[in-house]
């Protein structure tokens, strides 16, 4: 039987026919379906983030790996988790079928390997404390499914992401998150809905998991790293909006935090020192809401 994600699609069958207006917009409505999908398992997205949540509470890392789009999907969020909340590039990893050749470039003899899989998770070490999510959209492919069973194998947590949940990795994983897109536009195409909805739940379940260790501030990027002068931009909008000071006080004061943002905030909002805002924050697990919660009423 075809993975739903491999069936053809009814309502575009005469695709190839329709002027490019008619195209653009039957894939439009095909999209539209996907956040519904996606809304029916956020129980289980939910799951997983408190899984990965527990593990790198413990010293774990989170781990994606996948193939072609599914890969490259799980790279790209692995890649904006530093810049975005601040974290080391060792905390959240990305691991391609085929290596970073197979960023730009399809490498598609790399899926059926599964025993590659087990060398590229032993090959950064991969420990019980760590949580592997394999992204598939079948849920079959081989090297991500030899994946998820090497990391059951040794004790790390295992959470599937694909969009068949009648697949081998749904099955094997601890977690598994399986929304059904249904048939793609042009059948078998999972870079298109499937993809969609992957990379919607991998932002889930990494923001997620970075808000619940207080790396976020209200809906604002408190931990941002500012390494070049866009995010020093936006580092300076955010403080003057959340303290409401003007822009140019936002530049004195982020500067004196020594551009750190969170540093910043509780400066703006206490009226401490940088020293004093600095060891409130510390005592506070790092967390500016708790920081700002224990001193603001």
């Amino acid at each position: 039987m075809k993975p739903v994600t491999e069936e053809t699609n009814p309502r575009t069958k005469d695709i190839d026919r329709r002027s490019t207006r008619e195209i653009v917009s039957l894939i439009n409505q095909e999209d539209a379906t996907v956040a519904e999908a996606v809304s029916k398992v956020l129980d289980q997205v939910a799951a997983g983030v408190d899984l990965i949540l527990a593990r790198l509470r413990s010293g774990g890392r989170l781990v994606y790996i996948g193939t072609g789009t599914s890969g490259r999907l799980g790279v790209l969020d692995a890649s904006e988790c530093p810049p975005t909340f601040g974290v080391s590039p060792e905390l959240v990893r990305g691991i391609i079928a085929g290596g970073l050749d197979a960023l730009h470039r399809a490498v598609e003899a790399a899926e059926d390997n599964p025993e590659a899989a087990g060398r590229d998770l032993a090959a950064i070490s991969l420990s019980q404390s760590d949580v592997v999510v394999g992204i598939s959209a079948s849920g079959n492919t081989p090297y991500t499914l030899g994946a998820i069973e090497y990391a059951g194998r040794i004790g790390s947590a295992t959470i599937s992401v694909t969009c068949n949940p009648d697949s081998k990795m749904a099955a094997a994983a601890d977690v598994s998150i399986a929304p059904v897109v249904g048939p793609e536009s042009i059948a078998g195409s999972s870079r298109m809905k499937a993809g969609t909805a992957e990379k919607m739940i991998l932002n889930m379940l990494s923001t997620a998991t970075m808000i619940k260790l207080g790396l976020v501030y209200s809906n604002l990027m408190s931990n941002l790293r500012a390494t070049n002068e866009k995010l020093r931009r936006r580092a300076r909008a955010i403080l003057a909006d959340e303290a409401a000071i003007s822009l140019e006080e936002a530049a004195r004061v982020f500067n004196a935090a020594d551009q750190d943002l969170r540093v910043a905030i509780l400066m703006a909002r206490t009226g401490g020192s940088r020293s004093e805002s600095q060891q409130l924050l510390e005592s506070h697990g790092n967390s500016v809401r708790q920081a700002l919660d224990s001193v603001v009423k």
